[in-house]
């Protein structure tokens, strides 16, 4: 069936939307048959080969490894842009040097050259839509001498339903049916790369296997725009082991290539490698601390960080700020237009946010604006909260969406009169609750009452006669000392039908730091009859507990 317009049919937003396990899409067929074979070929494909030192070689030729590829890639682009600063820049079209990786670069447009006899050396741009005729056509790299001559019998047909560039190559700059010839004029360093992207077009397969192989071609698909390859590439390097230096590297591929789309797939697996490597940074400090800024985004852009509170969170980033970006300026750049979005201020503590509207480190304006926006996600109920975390849950930044924090978020309700007090509400998950069994335990983040710091653990732990499992939930105090300080504390739960808060234990007790009170059996039933799907206990999956602490006067 035909498509309604040729535009269509080489748009790279929906050329072979679904592909299949060859990389192309279902319905495409396997030509590798045909390749070079000219009982099925249309036309002539001239390959000149350009230069042939070391230095031309390809960017994963010899490499073992990622990071040679991008050392060696990164010298290539250094140095090419060094002999372009130095060059003449009246020099014709035929002096420049354009590597099919180095998509960075100035593109070269289609053209005509009506000067001249014989061959016409014109340079071929993949993204121009513009093109001319000529005796024959050729996609010039550079004016070095002609070291080798590959030819090919090739299909136009074949080649320009794979590619854009190809298509307008011979739709445009070949409309009289005795132009059979087309010259593209390459570096040596680009040589085995085209050729593994000319068979793919055929087959839709490589024979290139490891990862700076692959990413030669993908350099090279994106060049002559064959989408489907760049996605072949990039599914065949999700599928090999990845490193943090080569999760990075891919994390650079949008920026330097053409069809972003085709890579986003591969830049997803590197965040999700980065985010699932350093979820617990405190036992990779100085390896977090090195990262790029791209590899901070991805770790932190996760909702299954191992960080103890988002206080943590936020403290990581200004230590990684100041080291990254001692200037101020440029510090603030990169806090407020990049690394703030991953900071979920509304989980942040309050006394954390007091300390983020004097942090200097920020704007004023923006750190405003952040602290308020937290407080009034504090100040909504529960069902509101759940109603915004759902609604970002799609959104790249997520600042409404809680993480699986060490010490979980709680709401404190502090009161200086009649006599000092604090209502705090902690609310646990099903699943949560469920992986404290056996002897497992979980912790709130600090709150305080008289200039003195308090948590409350949860824990699963045997009851006083150690005959069964059951919940327990106890008040610690933080400093550690010879300070004593005598509080009354009730502990609450909501329960069945009602959905309440019912007492369920009261006491009194004198603190002194590091130590801590409670009830071994809150709820005076076994662990099992607590997790039971009847259990009155679960509202919506949530244990809701509250603790209220007063000083004893």
């Amino acid at each position: 069936m035909m498509r309604g317009s040729n535009t269509d049919l080489f748009d790279p937003r929906t050329e072979m939307d679904s592909d299949s396990t060859r990389g192309g899409s279902a319905s495409d067929g396997d030509f590798g048959f045909a390749f070079n074979d000219s009982n099925f070929s249309d036309r002539l494909l001239r390959i000149e080969i350009m230069g042939g030192s070391a230095e031309n070689r390809a960017d994963g030729e010899g490499c073992t490894s990622i990071i040679d590829w991008a050392r060696h890639r990164k010298r290539r682009r250094e140095d090419i842009k060094k002999d372009n600063n130095n060059g003449d820049l009246s020099v014709g079209a035929e002096e420049q040097i354009l590597g099919i990786n180095q998509p960075d670069m100035d593109d070269c447009v289609v053209g005509e050259n009506q000067d001249e006899e014989g061959e016409a050396m014109v340079e071929v741009s993949p993204s121009d839509d513009e093109a001319g005729d000529g005796n024959e056509s050729s996609w010039s790299m550079d004016c070095s001498t002609v070291v080798r001559v590959k030819t090919l019998h090739i299909s136009s047909p074949i080649l320009a339903a794979k590619s854009p560039f190809f298509y307008k190559l011979f739709s445009n700059g070949m409309r009289e049916s005795e132009q059979r010839h087309v010259t593209l004029r390459i570096n040596a360093s680009e040589e085995a790369a085209l050729m593994e992207l000319l068979n793919f077009m055929y087959s839709n397969t490589l024979t290139a296997s490891q990862a700076p192989q692959l990413l030669d071609v993908l350099m090279a698909a994106d060049k002559f725009e064959v989408a489907s390859c760049m996605r072949y590439c990039s599914r065949q390097l999700r599928n090999l082991s990845m490193t943090p230096e080569s999760a990075l590297l891919y994390l650079e591929l949008p920026s330097s290539v053409l069809m972003a789309e085709a890579v986003q797939p591969l830049t997803d697996a590197a965040k999700q490698y980065l985010a699932a490597r350093y979820k617990d940074m405190t036992k990779f400090q100085e390896e977090v601390m090195a990262l790029p800024l791209a590899g901070i985004e991805a770790i932190l852009s996760s909702d299954d960080l191992q960080v103890a509170s988002e206080d943590a969170v936020y403290d990581f980033v200004l230590k990684w700020a100041r080291a990254q970006y001692p200037k101020l300026e440029e510090r603030r750049e990169v806090l407020g237009a990049r690394l703030a979005r991953y900071i979920r201020f509304p989980y942040m503590t309050c006394r954390k946010l007091k300390k983020v509207l004097t942090c200097t480190d920020f704007e004023h304006d923006a750190a405003s604006k952040l602290v308020l926006e937290a407080l009034f996600f504090k100040g909504e109920p529960p069902h509101r909260q759940r109603t915004l975390a759902a609604e970002e849950s799609a959104a790249s930044n997520r600042r409404f969406v809680e993480r699986a924090y060490k010490y979980r978020p709680v709401k404190v309700v502090e009161f200086e009169l009649p006599r000092q007090q604090c209502v705090v509400y902690l609310d646990l998950k099903r699943e949560e609750c469920a992986n404290l069994f056996p002897s497992g335990r979980v912790y709130s983040q600090a709150f305080h009452l008289g200039g003195q710091g308090f948590f409350l653990s949860a824990h699963c732990n045997m009851d006083q006669q150690s005959s069964f499992h059951c919940f327990g939930l106890f008040l610690g105090m933080q400093e550690k000392g010879s300070v004593s300080f005598a509080v009354d504390y009730e502990f609450a739960a909501r329960s069945k039908p009602t959905e309440e808060f019912v007492s369920k234990y009261k006491g009194n007790y004198t603190f002194t730091g590091g130590k801590a009170v409670g009830y071994r059996n809150l709820f005076a039933i076994p662990w099992t009859s607590f997790m039971a799907e009847d259990s009155l206990y679960f509202i919506n999956g949530v244990l809701h507990l509250r603790a209220e602490l007063t000083i004893r006067l």
